[in-house]
C-alpha cells in the first residue's frame, strides 16, 4: 500500500477591504443576485456572478421547486447561461455568496458537489482555470485559483 497526500491551496481574506477590486465588484454583483433568489422552501439564498473573457458579467441565483431535484443552484444557472449565450467565452472568475433566512451565515460556503462537477467541466473545456471566490453573508472570503483545489480528484471525459 502507498499513501498519497492531496493538497489544496486556498486564500482567505478577512473581509471586503482585503479583496482585490475586481473580486469586490464581482462579489457585490453576486450579493445583489442572491437577494433575488427563489428559495421559499429551504430559505437558503445563493447568488453567483461570473466574469467572462469578453468582459461580460453573468449573474444568477438559486431557483427552487417544491419537487426539490427540479431546482437549480446559482453556480450552475450562471455557468449554463454563460455557455448558452457566450459559447466561445471563457469564465475567468466566479464569485459566490450564500445566506439563510433562518440564521446569518458567517462562514464561507463553497459550491456543492454537483456545482463543482459542472465548474470542472467548463474549466477543462476552456483549458483555463477559473478563479473562485466564495463567502457567506458576512465575514471571511475564500479564493481558489482553480476548481481543482476544491475537487482534486475530478471525474472528466478522459475516463469515458
Amino acid at each position: 500500500m502507498k499513501e498519497v497526500n492531496i493538497e489544496s491551496k486556498l486564500y482567505v481574506f478577512k473581509n471586503f477591504e482585503e479583496l482585490p477590486n475586481e473580486a469586490t465588484l464581482l462579489m457585490q454583483k453576486a450579493i445583489k443576485a442572491r437577494e433575488k433568489a427563489y428559495a421559499p422552501y429551504s430559505k437558503f439564498y445563493v447568488g453567483a456572478a461570473l466574469l467572462l473573457d469578453n468582459n461580460e458579467i453573468v449573474t444568477s441565483n438559486n431557483q427552487e421547486n417544491a419537487s426539490y431535484p427540479s431546482g437549480l443552484c446559482a453556480e450552475r444557472t450562471a455557468i449554463y447561461y454563460a455557455g448558452s449565450q457566450y459559447p466561445n467565452a471563457k469564465v475567468i472568475r466566479m464569485a459566490i455568496t450564500a445566506g439563510s433566512k433562518n440564521k446569518q451565515t458567517t462562514n464561507p460556503i463553497p459550491p456543492c458537489g454537483a456545482c463543482r462537477q459542472v465548474i470542472a467541466e467548463y474549466e477543462i473545456k476552456q483549458n483555463t482555470p477559473i478563479e473562485i471566490y466564495f463567502m457567506g453573508e458576512i465575514g471571511k472570503i475564500v479564493k481558489s485559483n482553480s476548481l481543482a483545489n476544491l475537487l482534486p480528484l475530478m471525474f472528466d471525459k478522459s475516463v469515458l
